[in-house]
């Protein structure tokens, strides 16, 4: 599978299906960060927001890059479960190449600074929560993306629709204060989380939250794909 893994991610690579979506974080982020500087978690909090549907974007032109009969083949050749989880593992690798690229991007522009608010967070756990922010938005992202795939929907524009709608809505019932957000994953109530003073039980709570989310996602992507099977 870890061969599987590999071929996936230079599959990716190779055919320069990397470059569109790392180009439009690179400048999304460039935007956020134009603004002037800002403390790190609450900057970081924002670029999770930012990067969100752009993980879920990579995800798709990661899994979309195989031929429909290579994955088949690959499903013989290593067995359907450990084929479908190869190409999560390799979205989340791709994903967090990405996250590491978006943390270190805002010093490298003078994007954030050092100065500590009174009452605000250190520099040390500002980066901290930043971290946790885009942790926390991995893998609910590489799941959207992995439902907008052309293994699931079996077609661009369903796949366009699904990652749209999922990307849009996220952030759109985040802002509106929805009477269920948890249909969506907390990418906004962290980012507004980190704005401020941190408690345990909020980081508990939206961890949970994304976690349980995840998993509905990842149950509904392996249903949805032994169905189409």
């Amino acid at each position: 599978m870890t061969a599987l893994v590999r071929l996936r991610l230079a599959g990716f690579l190779r055919t320069g299906r990397a470059v569109a979506p790392l180009l439009a974080g690179l400048v999304a982020l460039g935007i956020l960060y134009g603004g002037g500087r800002a403390q790190p978690a609450e900057a970081y909090g924002v670029s999770a927001v930012v990067l969100f549907p752009l993980l879920a974007w990579q995800t798709k032109l990661l899994l979309d890059v195989e031929p429909d009969g290579q994955r088949r083949l690959a499903q013989v050749v290593v067995g359907v479960p450990r084929e479908r989880l190869a190409g999560l593992l390799a979205a989340v690798v791709a994903g967090l190449g990405t996250v590491v690229v978006a943390l270190a991007f805002p010093w490298l522009v003078g994007g954030v600074t050092t100065v500590v608010e009174p009452g605000g967070p250190s520099v040390g756990l500002g980066v901290a929560l930043g971290l946790w922010a885009h942790l926390l938005a991995v893998p609910p992202a590489v799941l959207l993306g992995a439902l907008a795939s052309r293994a699931c929907t079996g077609s661009a524009g369903y796949g366009v629709a699904v990652l749209v709608l999922g990307g849009v809505g996220t952030i759109v019932l985040g802002l509106s204060g929805s009477a269920v957000p948890w249909l969506m994953p907390p990418i906004m109530a962290t980012a507004r989380a980190t704005t401020g003073a941190v408690a345990a039980p909020t980081i508990t709570l939206l961890t949970c939250w994304a976690v349980v989310w995840s998993a509905v996602a990842l149950a509904g992507y392996l249903w949805w794909r032994r169905s189409r099977a």
